[in-house]
């Protein structure tokens, strides 16, 4: 597996059709909204999971959060790839990333259900957050990063 930038225009489809899939599409969601504008920032970093096979495995994004601090959004996990290590391993290079840009902590707000991912990886809970869609319970969670 190797986790980096998408390179290509089939890449970048595959990027935004795994956070479509994943991210918004269960919830009804219009395509289209897996995108923001942080997206097209030269600052923002996106990462993706490619398996042996160009299978997309996993996706996420890097954004400034400002003040020393890097945001992670849109971590999406395949089905099929959920349970493997791949959301660790797009945490990681994410992480990676973050430090070499000087980011000293970063932020996320993760959906209930992903709270124990982030535990078990060293974030901690800061406060209750926002509900998605109506109905998921956000938690906004922080590491800090070692320099």
């Amino acid at each position: 597996m190797a986790v980096r930038s998408p390179q290509t225009s089939a890449e970048w489809s595959a990027y935004y059709q795994l956070r479509y899939e994943v991210l918004r599409q269960p919830w009804q969601q219009p395509v289209g909204s897996e995108r923001v504008p942080e997206d097209e920032d030269p600052a923002t970093v996106h990462a993706l999971c490619l398996m042996p096979t160009d299978a997309v495995a996993g996706v996420g994004m890097l954004q400034s959060a400002g003040q020393g601090r890097g945001q992670i959004r849109f971590m999406a996990v395949a089905p099929a790839w959920q349970g493997h290590g791949i959301g660790r391993e797009l945490l990681g290079y994410l992480e990676e990333v973050a430090t070499q840009l000087g980011y000293a902590e970063i932020v996320l707000h993760a959906r209930q259900a992903a709270v124990p991912f982030y535990v078990r990886l060293g974030y901690a809970i800061v406060a209750p957050s926002h509900t998605l869609f109506g109905s998921i319970p956000h938690f906004l969670m922080s590491k800090e990063l070692a320099q």
